[in-house]
């Protein structure tokens, strides 16, 4: 893909809300196929648009760029043939399979706001909406009766008594991260006890919602459910997925058996199944070694 490809390609899964990794080479020192400026677009489920690079440097690509929707932190990627020291800023690869030149690689993800579902048509509920796009929240107004969107990072209830149990259920039915309740502590205790769920359920809900802030108009109210959103929400992980090789590899990589090199176990990957055991691989020259030889290759492992 050319680069006006990768752009566009980019922008409309920002549009779409879809998570990617935007790799780009910055350094190819000789004999390497790729050259600096080249990129390309690291998907959820392992693919990969674009050129960064043959086979084996894209599988390390891959597999370090799934780990970057975990972590959400950039990454300087170094992958070099033969074994280097660790260097500050960068994660270093020892890629045996490459056919002689050094890359470098910078990875940096692009992932979608959280988005907050909101219930109701009251100032609090607009006030909500209107401050969470400055603090990087997308907002789903969900009409009375209406389905949660997919991708529901919260929820929160501010309709004043309508159509708050069937959503609080729906909400808590999708474990959704966060739930929040617009209601005073008496008449919030009240709406879970009529939802007819065991307390571990119900306890998700934070009702009234919001931290303490002593807040009284709406958009203090609103900045106080934000505030507790905010410190509420999931931390990224922030590792790697092998950053320094095999020894490093995550639940979600297998060692390739031929070279030892970490390979994301996802589709995109090159496999191979053999006596009913799948073998991962970074390029189609350590498959094709496999392939002829396995039991040499068992043998050493």
């Amino acid at each position: 893909m050319s680069r006006p490809d990768i752009a566009g390609l980019a922008a409309r899964l920002r549009d779409q809300h879809v998570p990617f990794v935007h790799a780009t080479v910055v350094l190819a020192e000789r004999p390497t196929s790729a050259k600096p400026g080249d990129e390309a677009i690291v998907l959820s489920d392992g693919t990969i648009e674009g050129f960064v690079g043959g086979a084996c440097a894209e599988s390390t690509v891959r597999a370090q760029g799934l780990g970057l929707l975990d972590s959400g932190a950039s990454l300087l990627l170094r992958i070099c043939p033969e074994p280097e020291p660790a260097q500050e800023g960068k994660a270093v690869v020892h890629n045996p399979c490459l056919s002689g030149g050094t890359l470098e690689i910078f990875l940096e993800p692009e992932l979608p706001a959280p988005n907050i579902a909101v219930i109701g048509d009251t100032p609090i509920a607009r006030a909500l909406v209107s401050l969470a796009a400055p603090l990087g929240y997308r907002t789903t107004v969900v009409a009375a009766g209406g389905d949660l969107p997919a991708d529901a990072a919260g929820l929160v209830v501010a309709s004043h008594g309508r159509d708050e149990e069937d959503a609080l259920r729906d909400a808590i039915a999708a474990d959704v991260p966060y739930i929040g309740l617009v209601a005073s502590r008496k008449r919030g205790e009240a709406v879970l006890a009529s939802l007819g769920l065991c307390c571990s359920m119900t306890g998700r809900v934070h009702t009234p919602a919001g931290l303490d802030l002593g807040a009284r108009s709406p958009e203090e109210i609103a900045l106080s459910i934000l505030a507790e959103i905010v410190a509420e929400r999931p931390r990224p992980s922030g590792r790697t997925v092998g950053a320094d090789g095999p020894a490093a590899a995550e639940p979600d990589t297998a060692i390739d058996p031929v070279c030892a090199m970490s390979v994301a176990m996802v589709e995109a990957s090159l496999h191979l199944d053999h006596e009913g055991e799948r073998f991962w691989f970074c390029g189609s020259g350590c498959l094709r070694a496999f392939a002829a030889a396995p039991d040499s290759f068992l043998t050493t492992s």
